[in-house]
């Protein structure tokens, strides 16, 4: 396992951080009239998961996937595009914020509909070995989902084929404002350990402990030892979606929130990397993210007439052989 580069590691939280917030100052304003589910809190799982991949290795993401699409290499300025809903976004600003995909950086896809992507890792994950590839398979995925039958029926193929899938559980702690200790029954790595994957629990906000547990989990899938679910431990600062903005919800209390800034994965990595260093790499991202901002608002919107553009495929063709 190689060392983790932790001024790398650093610049990617932050990034992830301040691009989180200037989505969120977006919505305020309009430019992003979806809303968006902010990661804020949980950098430390994108960062250091997403280090250990390789380009042609796969991400699945969730609805809460920004920092999974930047860490992986993701075109911020097109992200954030996609986000505002304009034709400059990875997906021509039909996926927005919940469902963008980006094959150029081999993302897939990220999915709302929660637990699924589970299933999808499996497939890919199976198509890969049988395609005679060394592909790693990343998916992500909340602790509401595993409370769904289709993430078990994904940890079923991965542990029966052996498939080099890490299936990576981010447990904020809520499923939208459910309690994770009022929903599950048993443990998170105990739903692994029954298809006989490797589980494990690892600190969420320490961008390197990730590393280190995710590399491992990635060396083992590559070469032939099967998949992994990983159980990270981490807290998002704000609400489940910035509605909360509006709505106040009261689900949870403030001394939580106030106790893991603690441990906030910014202020760890940051104590890792020297002052000067952090300050020039500061000042980098505000300068990048004020032209990844300028890029989105100053895009086109879509045109209302292209509306069913994309919506069915083109030039279906059988394969040889068969009839229809």
């Amino acid at each position: 396992m190689t060392a983790p580069d932790s001024v790398a590691l650093y610049r990617m939280i932050r990034f992830i951080r301040r691009f989180e917030e200037r989505s969120v100052d977006l919505v305020k304003s309009g430019e992003i009239v979806s809303g968006v589910h902010p990661c804020i809190g949980q950098e430390a799982v994108s960062a250091g998961a997403c280090a250990t991949l390789e380009p042609d290795d796969i991400v699945l993401s969730s609805h809460r996937g920004h920092g999974h699409l930047l860490a992986k290499g993701c075109d911020p300025a097109r992200v954030m595009a996609e986000m505002a809903g304009r034709v400059t976004g990875i997906d021509k600003g039909r996926g927005g914020s919940f469902h963008p995909s980006d094959f150029s950086a081999n993302v897939y896809n990220a999915t709302g509909t929660v637990g699924h992507g589970s299933g999808i890792a499996a497939g890919i994950a199976w198509a890969a070995v049988k395609a005679g590839k060394s592909t790693v398979v990343m998916s992500f995925f909340g602790d509401g989902a595993v409370t769904q039958g289709a993430l078990l029926e994904g940890f079923n193929l991965a542990g029966l084929w052996n498939l080099p899938v890490v299936y990576i559980c981010e447990n904020n702690g809520y499923a939208t404002t459910l309690p994770v200790q009022t929903a599950v029954s048993g443990t998170i790595t105990g739903r692994g350990e029954a298809f006989g994957i490797p589980s494990s629990t690892v600190d969420g906000q320490d961008a390197e402990t990730v590393f280190a547990a995710v590399s491992e989990a990635v060396e083992r899938a590559r070469s032939g030892g099967g998949p992994s679910l990983l159980e990270m431990r981490t807290y998002r600062y704000h609400g489940h979606h910035t509605f909360e903005l509006k709505t106040r919800l009261k689900y949870r209390e403030q001394a939580e929130i106030d106790e893991w800034r603690l441990r906030d994965p910014l202020d760890i990595q940051a104590a890792r990397v020297a002052a000067d260093v952090r300050a020039r790499i500061d000042d980098e991202v505000e300068r990048e993210l004020d032209e990844v901002v300028r890029f989105a608002v100053e895009s086109p919107r879509p045109d209302p007439a292209d509306a069913t553009d994309h919506m069915y495929a083109d030039g279906f063709r059988p394969r040889a052989g068969v009839s229809l």
